[in-house]
């Protein structure tokens, strides 16, 4: 059986910049990703003729876009069930204990779960922003990126790795990379 080589190169993505939302108060928004999430705000070009506002940390911008009329779209203007299976944005933590303190203290409303794989397991905390938008608060860390080929990578670092040449895409030879990387760091 013939395989099929994909005609296509994945195109050179570094990594997520920034995630734009829509929401009814830039204002809100703002303190629920500053206070919540500390995200601090930062400069947003003078061009922009909307209301908005930048936020910045953890090496990811969030992008608030305010849309007063959301309140036409039921699925973001009710109050829904926190499902863990909707869309959200996810962020890696150091103490999930302390998140759910916190969240206690704060009066939000949060889901958990907890996914296990060969042993390992991690906890997950699902709650809303103030537009019902997902957000997840994880230790996913627990469970190693495997990825699913297997082929060989060239690192583009100086490695003590000496391999074959790249015979996968861009992503599959980050994700080596960044793995063996990992796999360095742990044995020292």
């Amino acid at each position: 059986m013939d395989t099929v080589e994909n005609k296509f190169e994945a195109l050179p993505l570094l990594s997520l910049n920034h995630v734009s939302l829509l929401c009814r108060s830039v204002w809100d928004s703002m303190r629920f990703y500053e206070e919540v999430l500390g995200f601090v705000p930062i400069k947003r070009p003078s061009s922009f003729k909307f209301n908005g506002a930048w936020l910045y940390n953890y090496g990811i911008g969030i992008h608030l876009i305010e849309n007063p009329s959301l309140d036409d779209f039921d699925s973001i203007a009710e109050s829904r069930q926190i499902n863990p299976k909707d869309n959200h944005i996810s962020f890696q933590c150091t103490d999930v204990g302390l998140v759910l303190r916190r969240l206690e203290e704060m009066g939000m409303k949060y889901v958990t779960a907890l996914v296990e794989d060969k042993g390992n397991k991690v906890e997950q905390v699902f709650f809303h922003d103030p537009d019902g938008y997902m957000v997840e608060l994880c230790n996913c860390e627990n469970i190693p990126i495997v990825p699913l080929s297997s082929c060989s990578f060239k690192p583009r670092l100086n490695s003590f790795i000496k391999s074959a040449p790249a015979k996968c895409g861009f992503m599959e030879n980050a994700m080596m990379e960044s793995l063996s990387m990992e796999m360095l760091n742990i044995s020292f």
